[in-house]
């Protein structure tokens, strides 16, 4: 299974970017998407942002897989 996971945008360089989400950070390319900025949330996947998301969409994906995980819908 392949998920895009909601993280937001911390800084910003080179078409790189640095997101965080619950104290996580992972390295994510920009060059997919343009006019994504600091504070931004996007979603990653496999390194790469694809999708720039609203603060609220991002809560209720990551609700969404908080809950899949707790019913052991998806692995850890």
């Amino acid at each position: 299974m392949c998920l895009g996971v909601p993280m937001q945008v911390k800084t910003i360089a080179n078409e790189m970017a640095v997101c965080e989400i619950d104290g996580v950070r992972r390295d994510a390319s920009l060059m997919m998407i343009d006019d994504v900025e600091v504070g931004d949330y996007v979603l990653i996947h496999a390194g790469f942002a694809i999708e720039k998301i609203d603060e609220e969409e991002a809560r209720l994906t990551l609700q969404a897989l908080r809950d899949a995980l707790d019913m052991g819908l998806v692995p850890e």
